[in-house]
């Protein structure tokens, strides 16, 4: 029996310390017994614990604020009374770290005595797990009620779960219509503000059908608020159980977006070029201004940096930006190039823009395209310089002359007295050297007073015929002759001799710029000059002219010294090879006949001389006629395709087809001009294109023409070339060409003879 007995409480034994949690047995309020997981717990030894009472091992005051003896007197009055308690206690170990438990207290009675056993649960990781829980939950209520966002969250059952103070505020709605477990005053009070409450309880409706959805949209109030609207599933373990909502008033936003946007197209009606950029220089805004003149896109050039675009140095910038800065504005004159590569001359204007603390946000630009007034004011002030280097000439070649005079006489004297050859030979090369010196003189002083001569009749085909003779007779083999003279030439007013030698000029100068061969092109035109025309030229007037063009592929004229080659004595040719008198006499024989001279030229790429002569009248009636252009050849009401990137001429050459009995369609550039064409294929009776053009240019244009349709008829225009160099283009196939700026009768001669071709080039 005994034997049995020290069996079974040695099994007790066993399983009193091994179970998992800490097991104490207390006879009077004090510990008697205490498991290894009792020990662990506390942190003690079993001599240690037992003989003391629990609240020997706890604080003086419970965190329920009641006396650590006083409770735990209580606590076992109750379970001596037989009333099991289940209770959280706080004890403290050996180095005063808080333990928190849960406890569980029972009244056993053993060989007539009365126990209490305690089973104690350590729960301290759990009690920080809550502590961490409910500050999370305080810092996510104080987020949500801080934030802006409404936010509202409702259960599957469609009831409201949470909401924060912001969405009280947006919706106005009564706290007491949300506390309501019956939904419908709310839902109501919301309705109520909408200006379409249907579509909001579609749109509430779907989501609740597909809960797994996320949506995002616009609600208009009644009173003109607007709110952004979200939804999106309120997912644990992947299982929707509600829906969150947030709301954001968007309303002042959007007022200031139809400002800005209500600014920004009036910005876009300025003709000048609008560009914001912040401090770096990336490019924030670009207005249709910049989009005309520079040929870029605003979604090509927003947010690159504003050098790459306009081809400004980075250090121009940085100064630009750094006075700017310091004083606020800046103003000054810059050379940008367009997407096509053309060099244009902007007035610019730049302004800080500053944020709401002051600091330099961003800086404004406003450029104003003054390329054409530079080159009126460039030909103005070349024209006074000549006049003054004319009056200087003349006085030296007068002073020259009273030099050369005696000299020349005192020769012929001075030989009737030489003793011998060497002195003769002597007197002989002063002689020659002076009449080329008095030969100069004369020169000056035509430059100077001007060419007279005989005036009579002169038909510019005989000059071009007489002209061609010598350049087949004397020009090297190397260089191919192309020439272009009409039929019916008007005739000028000139003399003969001297007009001759103002193309023989030019063409020897075209010699000299290909010394390895090339093409040299000479044609003749006859051109009704507008106003418009003569707005951009200086010397020019209103009326009928004879154009002469003598166009190389030579070496062409830096851009640098193009404004001085009519100047006397300037010359680029080596010593000994010209005296930089030649195109001083051409332009001087040109003006004495009224007429003027134009010049575009690039290295590498040859040189155009474009020499205009006013023209004959052919009748009576001509002349009593002020208005030539109502005799210019009328149109049938055929369809003509103009494309071009410049909103000017597109403007000008539709009233002028318009106002001839044509009708024009337009395209800004051949993106555009493919999509036109392929609109009205079969209206479309010709083309005319401009060369250079952003997104798709001439001659990339010309070529999807012709593949659509082989038979087109294309007129090519252009301000930088001329049909000597675009027909070297490859796979173009250009036949008829206008130079920009072409007048209204050059443009309906050219089409009315396009029109009436039966054969199809190429």
């Amino acid at each position: 029996m005994e034997e049995a007995l020290r069996e079974s409480e040695a099994k007790f034994r066993a399983l009193f310390d091994l179970a998992n949690d800490a097991i104490f047995m207390l006879l009077d309020g004090k510990y008697v017994d205490c498991n290894a997981k009792g020990q662990e717990m506390y942190g003690r030894t079993r001599d240690q614990i037992l003989g003391r009472m629990p609240d020997d091992f706890a604080p003086p005051i419970q965190p329920d604020g009641l006396s650590s003896q006083v409770k735990g007197l209580s606590i076992f009055y109750k379970v001596l009374n037989g009333e099991p308690q289940f209770f959280e206690w706080l004890s403290c170990l050996p180095d005063g770290t808080p333990l928190h438990t849960e406890v569980s207290l029972n009244r056993l009675e053993i060989a007539g005595k009365i126990y209490i056993q305690a089973i104690v649960r350590d729960i301290n990781e759990r009690k920080r797990a809550d502590e961490n829980n409910l500050r999370s939950l305080a810092l996510l209520r104080a987020t949500l009620d801080s934030t802006a966002d409404g936010i509202l969250t409702i259960g599957a059952d469609r009831q409201i779960l949470s909401y924060n103070e912001s969405f009280v505020k947006m919706w106005r709605i009564p706290v007491d219509a949300l506390a309501s477990t019956d939904d419908a005053p709310a839902i109501q009070f919301v309705l109520d503000q909408l200006q379409s409450p249907e579509r909001f309880l579609a749109k509430v409706r779907h989501l609740y059908e597909h809960p797994m959805e996320e949506s995002f949209d616009l609600l208009h109030f009644k009173d003109g608020r607007i709110f952004e609207r979200s939804s999106r599933p309120m997912l644990v373990n992947g299982k929707p159980l509600g829906r969150v909502w947030s709301f954001r008033d968007i309303s002042e936003r959007k007022r200031a977006e139809e400002q800005i946007a209500q600014q920004a197209a009036l910005l876009d009606e300025a003709r000048d070029a609008i560009i914001v950029r912040d401090i770096e220089g990336k490019i924030l805004f670009w207005n249709k201004g910049a989009e005309r003149v520079y040929g870029w896109t605003r979604h090509e050039v927003v947010g690159r940096n504003v050098t790459d675009v306009l081809h400004t140095t980075r250090q121009t910038l940085e100064e630009i930006s750094e006075v700017t800065v310091s004083r606020g504005e800046w103003h000054g004159e810059l050379q940008h190039l367009t997407r096509d590569r053309r060099k244009l001359t902007f007035e610019v204007r730049c302004s800080l823009i500053r944020d709401g603390q002051g600091r330099p946000q961003s800086i404004l630009a406003i450029n104003s395209d003054i390329t054409e007034r530079k080159n009126i004011e460039a030909q103005f002030m070349r024209a006074q310089r000549m006049e003054s280097v004319g009056t200087l000439a003349g006085g030296i070649a007068h002073d020259l002359n009273n030099i050369l005079a005696p000299i020349m006489m005192s020769i012929e004297v001075l030989k009737q007295r030489a003793a011998d050859s060497q002195s003769t030979n002597i007197l002989e090369t002063i002689g020659e050297n002076a009449k080329r010196g008095a030969d100069i003189v004369r020169q000056l002083l035509s430059f100077a007073r001007g060419i007279e001569g005989e005036r009579i009749e002169v038909d510019p085909k005989d000059l071009v015929k007489n002209t061609e003779t010598i350049i087949k007779d004397t020009f090297p083999k190397n260089i191919r002759l192309d020439l272009f003279v009409p039929n019916m030439c008007w005739k000028i007013s000139g003399d003969a001799t001297l007009l001759h030698q103002v193309l023989l000029n030019l063409c020897l100068n075209a010699r000299d710029a290909m010394p390895h061969g090339g093409k040299l092109y000479l044609s003749v035109e006859n051109a009704v000059l507008d106003q418009q025309f003569a707005e951009r030229h200086l010397e020019a007037r209103p009326g009928r002219y004879v154009i002469m063009h003598v166009t190389d592929s030579g070496t062409g004229i830096p851009s640098a010294v193009v404004d001085k080659i009519f100047e006397p004595f300037f010359t680029t040719k080596e010593v000994g090879k010209g005296t930089g008198l030649g195109l001083s006499m051409v332009l001087a024989i040109v003006k004495s006949h009224g007429g003027f001279v134009n010049v575009e030229s690039k290295p590498g790429q040859g040189t155009t001389f474009r020499v205009y002569f006013p023209a004959l009248e052919i009748s009576s009636e001509a002349r009593k006629d002020s208005s030539v252009l109502p005799s210019l050849p009328q149109g049938k009401g055929e369809t003509v395709l103009v494309v071009d990137d410049e909103p000017s001429v597109l403007v000008v050459t539709t009233q002028t087809l318009t106002a001839f009995g044509y009708r024009a369609l337009t395209a800004s550039n051949g993106a555009e001009a493919m999509t036109v064409y392929m609109g009205h294929r079969d209206e479309i009776a010709a083309v005319l294109t401009d060369m250079a053009m952003p997104v798709m240019d001439g001659p990339a244009t010309i070529r999807a023409l012709r593949d659509l349709d082989p038979a087109v008829k294309i007129i090519v225009a252009s301000g930088s070339a001329s049909i000597g160099t675009v027909s070297q283009t490859p796979d173009v196939g250009v036949r008829h060409f206008l130079a920009k700026p072409y007048t209204a009768g050059t443009l309906l001669k050219m089409l009315r003879t396009v029109l009436d071709e039966d054969v199809v080039w190429p």
